[in-house]
């Protein structure tokens, strides 16, 4: 049984991301005795509505909070639209967040890491969830960052990584998570 849990969530509903694909990568990347964990139900979170916010939301945002709530950390990958955070992981943390004092975000360690077709690598999605992070006092990882630009020539037809410096990255992204995760935080 692992002593450390992660939670990876992927801002990108496509069963074929190139996020989801590094949440896989990074599962085979983590130290012993720490477990990560791919949340799947991203895609049946209802669009934020504080009129259903009573006893925590609907079922699913109930269950999702739970299970972010029992992760010691988080890893968010995410692509970029727009320039932005995807809608759907956006919405996602809007539930997360409420309510602010009781947010099973508050405190929560989270790391981000981002792939992308473009040249900038999801560096302003990134940027833009570190600011709405921020807001439920999140811990999220400061160093090292990883941006991964031009996406499509790193990952192999079954979605691996082709470049060992990217995964030793990759790898030292899991690590410091874990180090962070593992760091006394006042209550």
């Amino acid at each position: 049984m692992p002593d450390l849990k992660i939670l990876g969530i992927a801002g990108s509903l496509r069963q074929a991301s190139y996020n989801r694909a590094l949440l896989r990568e990074a599962r085979s990347l983590v130290p012993p005795g720490v477990a990560l964990e791919i949340y799947e139900g991203l895609e049946g979170i209802p669009p934020f509505n504080q009129d259903l916010e009573g006893d925590g939301g609907p079922d699913v945002v109930r269950a999702f909070k739970a299970q972010v709530r029992d992760a010691d950390a988080l890893l968010i990958a995410t692509p970029e639209y727009n320039y932005g955070i995807p809608g759907v992981l956006k919405n996602a943390i809007d539930w997360l967040s409420r309510p602010a004092l009781q947010s099973p975000l508050r405190h929560k360690p989270i790391a981000l890491v981002g792939a992308s077709g473009g040249a900038f690598g999801t560096v302003r999605s990134q940027l833009q969830l570190r600011q709405v992070l921020l807001f439920t006092d999140s811990r999220v990882l400061v160093k090292p960052e990883f941006y991964l630009p031009l996406a499509h020539q790193h990952f192999d037809a079954q979605g691996r990584l082709i470049s060992e410096d990217v995964r030793t990255l990759l790898r030292a992204v899991v690590g410091a998570l874990v180090d962070l995760a593992r760091e006394r935080v006042p209550a």
